[in-house]
C-alpha cells in the first residue's frame, strides 16, 4: 500500500498486483517439463502454437527469451520460471510490434487509420489528487514515443492567464507556455509523426483567444490548420509530419454542453468524465474537493455566458473564431443517444470520446456501429476516440 496525505487526511492505495492471471497460469503449465518449468524445446512449441511463429521464426524467438531470461535471472534448471514466464510476457521482448522494426506499414493513409500511442494527464508527475504539474512528464512522454498530449486548462486565481492543472482537485499548476515549449521542443524527438495536443479548457473567451496566440507563437509553422471543416478524409501521418494537431471543443459547443448539464441524468455525467473512474474509489475525497473548489471554478464559469453589448458580442465571435480555427479535430458534444453519438459524418472530420463504461455498454447495444464509426480506430490509453 502507497499512502497520500491530502489536507488533513491520508489516502491509500493498493499497489497494482504483479502476479500473473490465472490464464496465464495455465498456459504456462500447459508447457512445463517435470521439473515445474519451461524449457527451451517447451518454449519454441510455446511459440508456435500459442504465439503462431513459424519454425524459424520460434526457433530465433526462443532463444531471445532464454538469453532475455538468463540476463535477468528468471531461469531454473535451465528453464523460465512462472514469473520469468510472465515477465517475458509483459516485457518489451514480447511486444505485438517489435520496435527494432521501426516504421514499416504504408503510413500514406488517413491519420485515422492507424493505433496512435496516447497519453491523459500528461502533465501530472504523481496522483491525481494532489501531486504537482510540470512539464516533465510531457517531455518524457514524447521521448517514449506518445504522440497524443492532454492538457487541462484554467483560469489562473487572477483570471487574466491560463495555468494547466486538473481541475477540482488539489494539484499544483504549472503554466501553460512551459508545457507549450516542452512540446515545441521534444516533440519529434522519437518520432517525425504528429503529435495530437487535446486540450480540455474551461477558459473565458478572453483567455481562449490569449490561448490561440500562444499556440500559434510557440508552434509556427508546425501548427496544422486545416482550411475547412468539411473534409472527406483526414490527412496520412506521412503529410502530418512535423506538425502539432489541436483537438479540442469548439467554444460555442463548449457552453451548449455546460448549460445543458443541469438536464442530463447522474449516469449521462458519470460517462462524460471520461476519466473519473481513475480516482472514484473514494468518491467522498472527490466530492469534499469538488466542493472546496465549486465557488471558485463556478464563478469563472459563469464568465463564459455571453455578455451583453455589440461591440463585446463581436469581440467575442472574433476570439471564438479564431480560437475555433485552430482546432483541426473537434471534440463532438455527445448527445447522450448512442444511435445519435455513433453516426457518421462523412464531410466532418470528428472526435467522440467515451468511458470505459459507456465504451463496455455501447458494445453490447450498438457493436456494428462501433465498427462502422471506430474502425479502423484511433484507441485510446482507456476509451477511445477517432478522427471521422
Amino acid at each position: 500500500m502507497t499512502t497520500y496525505r491530502v489536507c488533513c487526511f491520508l489516502r491509500r492505495f493498493r499497489a497494482a498486483s504483479n502476479e500473473p492471471s490465472e490464464a496465464v497460469r495455465d498456459v504456462f503449465q500447459a508447457y512445463t517439463d517435470g521439473g515445474g518449468v519451461v524449457g527451451e524445446e517447451a518454449l519454441r512449441r510455446l511459440l508456435r502454437e500459442v504465439q503462431g511463429e513459424t519454425d524459424a521464426g520460434a526457433e530465433a524467438a526462443a532463444k531471445e527469451v532464454m538469453a532475455f531470461a538468463a540476463e535477468q535471472r528468471l531461469l531454473k534448471k535451465g528453464g523460465l520460471t512462472a514469473e520469468g514466464f510472465h515477465r517475458w510476457l509483459c516485457s518489451d521482448a514480447n511486444a505485438a510490434l517489435d520496435p527494432r522494426r521501426g516504421v514499416y506499414q504504408d503510413m500514406g493513409s488517413p491519420l485515422s487509420h492507424y493505433f496512435i500511442y496516447t497519453g491523459h494527464n500528461s502533465y501530472l508527475t504523481g496522483n491525481q489528487l494532489s501531486s504537482g504539474c510540470s512539464e516533465r512528464p510531457i517531455v518524457k512522454a514524447l521521448l517514449d514515443g506518445v504522440r497524443v498530449i492532454e492538457l487541462d486548462l484554467w483560469p489562473n486565481t487572477a483570471k487574466n492567464d491560463v495555468e494547466v492543472l486538473h481541475g477540482r482537485t488539489l494539484t499544483s499548476p504549472v503554466e501553460l507556455n512551459k508545457c507549450l515549449d516542452a512540446i515545441k521542443e521534444h516533440a519529434f524527438a522519437a518520432s517525425p509523426y504528429p503529435v495530437i495536443l487535446t486540450l480540455e479548457d474551461h477558459l473565458t473567451p478572453d483567455l481562449q483567444a490569449k490561448v490561440a496566440k500562444m499556440l500559434k507563437d510557440t508552434f509556427r509553422d508546425m501548427l496544422y490548420i486545416s482550411e475547412s471543416e468539411n473534409m472527406a478524409e483526414f490527412p496520412s501521418p506521412d503529410y502530418l509530419k512535423g506538425k502539432i494537431i489541436i483537438s479540442t471543443k469548439p467554444p460555442k459547443e463548449y457552453l451548449q454542453t455546460k448549460s445543458g448539464k443541469e438536464e442530463e441524468t447522474a449516469e449521462d455525467r458519470a460517462e462524460e468524465g471520461v476519466w473519473g473512474e481513475e480516482i472514484s474509489d473514494d468518491k467522498a475525497t472527490a466530492l469534499q474537493m469538488s466542493e472546496q473548489y465549486s465557488g471558485k471554478y463556478g464563478a469563472e464559469e459563469a464568465e463564459e455566458e455571453p455578455p451583453d453589448g455589440e461591440a463585446e458580442k463581436k469581440a467575442r465571435q472574433g476570439a471564438d473564431n479564431e480560437y475555433k480555427r485552430l482546432i483541426a479535430i473537434q471534440l463532438t458534444r455527445r448527445k447522450h443517444d448512442m444511435d445519435q453519438d455513433l453516426k457518421v459524418d462523412p464531410e466532418k472530420v470528428t472526435r467522440l470520446s467515451l468511458g470505459e463504461k459507456a465504451y463496455e455498454k455501447a458494445i453490447v447495444s450498438h457493436g456494428a456501429h462501433i465498427i462502422r464509426w471506430g474502425s479502423p480506430a484511433w484507441r485510446r490509453t482507456r476509451g477511445w476516440s477517432r478522427p471521422g
